[in-house]
């Protein structure tokens, strides 16, 4: 998951401190992603994400850590640890990524999506933005602070599941059985920050995920004694679906607003003087006001309540007969505070009595509420960033979109996602889709950012 908040903030005046780049050090790093990125970790195939593993095995190894690799649910799960040298009894930092990939279907990509390339300032391949270029990311910091010399002060541990894009047992196991090796007093998360920049250099800001939705399939299912399409009845399965799905389109849930999104929406307000930043504080200022919030939503969906969205549909046995079984998948990514039950009694009452609603169970992730803001993450993430770009406003955000973080809120540890890389302020990323893509200068530009992140942090 990358953070899709693009509301169009002013441009800050600050512009960019790069150094000039080492030509070997640069060539190194693309070489490692490259590898990574042509590694197809994609649900059901095992043996690759073996492959990527004792790839990232050796990498960590140059960084002097060991890694535990854990075999489970067809997949695998690596977590490595880089110890205290001088102890201060203060609990381990948690920084996470995601090894797996949403598949890709050769036909439809112009490339082999598999196939690392180059193209206009960006490298290509599925999983270079969603979420290896952050995954590599967190090795080449680790190996530079090594290079350094760095002697962190309390534990820094690197959790890289393996089925974060499907079923996400890794880090349920994780926050469960494999607690104790990867406790920690709070989690980065690489897959749920980083920042956009303006396409000459200014940034447009940083963001910093304190809290995501829940996410939760449920099922619609209509069902009939079915008869001979020569003799239609009123009660017809398909009908009966096709009118709770045309319900469940129109409805509007209530709008909300929590301290994830009004801070969130308050760094708009301060920084866009235009149209839509007056739209922002009018609902800040009252977020019960439909009106207000339906227009806000129109704009940038996800942010101002729970959504939810039929993505799957089956109906009917033969095209001679009356169904008998209508149903339909309604996905939904529901607000912080807002219970699942309480989402699915509202999608029940809003498809009748012919429609049975129910919970796909395996689907949902843990109802968690919205992580303390914390001073320290905050000013050593804008610290850091500012050694590239001073000034840049660091963003406080809730996503619409699921993450690994939602299982370690649920049992105490606090999560932030972060991130050093950057985008280009109207260039998708392309995550889950075509020609999937991330700026060069962003990847690179990532390392020497989270390098000061984890000195400010871990010492």
């Amino acid at each position: 998951m990358r953070p899709m908040f693009a509301a169009a903030l002013l441009a800050l005046p600050a512009i960019a401190h790069a150094q000039a780049p080492d030509p070997a050090k640069r060539a190194a790093e693309r070489a490692l992603f490259e590898k990574i990125v042509e590694i197809p970790t994609v649900a059901g195939r095992p043996a690759e994400f073996k492959r990527l593993t004792t790839v990232l095995t050796a990498e960590f190894r140059k960084a002097g850590m060991m890694t535990t690799v854990k075999d489970h649910d067809n997949t695998q799960t690596l977590i490595a640890r880089w110890p205290a040298a001088r102890p201060s009894g203060k609990k381990p930092i948690l920084l996470m990524a995601h090894m797996d990939v949403v598949e890709a279907k050769p036909s439809d990509w112009k490339n082999p999506p598999f196939e690392f390339r180059e193209e206009g300032g960006f490298y290509l391949g599925r999983g270079t933005s969603d979420n290896k270029s952050q995954l590599t990311g967190i090795i080449l910091a680790l190996q530079e602070l090594k290079r350094q010399g760095f002697q962190p002060t309390r534990d820094m541990v690197v959790l890289f599941t393996g089925d974060e894009e499907t079923a996400m047992h890794g880090v349920r196991r994780a926050s469960t059985e494999w607690r104790n090796l990867i406790d920690a007093e709070y989690g980065l998360n690489f897959d749920g920050g980083g920042g956009s920049v303006y396409p000459d250099g200014r940034p447009e800001g940083w963001y910093i995920q304190i809290a995501e939705k829940t996410y939760a399939d449920y099922k619609l299912v209509a069902t009939n004694r079915g008869g001979h399409s020569s003799a239609p009845r009123p009660d017809n399965a398909i009908y009966a679906l096709a009118t709770a799905l045309k319900a469940i389109e129109t409805h509007r849930f209530e709008p909300m607003i929590n301290t994830a999104t009004r801070s969130m929406y308050e760094q708009v307000a301060i920084n866009d003087k235009g149209q839509y930043g007056e739209l922002v504080k009018q609902f800040v200022a009252d977020p019960k006001d439909r009106e207000t919030a339906d227009m806000l939503e129109s704009l940038d969906p996800g942010y101002t309540r729970t959504r939810c969205v039929a993505t799957m549909l089956s109906g009917g046995h033969a095209p001679n007969a009356l169904p008998q079984r209508a149903e339909a998948n309604v996905n939904c990514r529901i607000f912080p505070g807002v219970k699942i039950e309480t989402v699915r009694q509202t999608l029940q009452a809003l498809s009748g009595n012919d429609v049975t609603v129910t919970v796909d169970a395996a689907s949902t992730t843990p109802e968690t509420d919205v992580s303390p803001m914390r001073s320290d993450i905050v000013d050593a993430y804008r610290a850091a960033v500012a050694t590239r770009f001073p000034n840049a406003p660091i963003l406080p955000f809730q996503s619409a979109g699921a993450t690994d973080g939602s299982y370690l809120r649920a049992v105490g540890i606090p999560v932030y996602g972060v991130g050093g890389s950057w985008g280009v302020v109207g260039q998708k990323s392309g995550a889950h889709g075509l020609d999937e893509k991330v700026w060069i200068e962003g990847f690179h530009g990532q390392v020497p950012i989270t390098v000061e992140l984890l000195k400010r942090l871990a010492s």
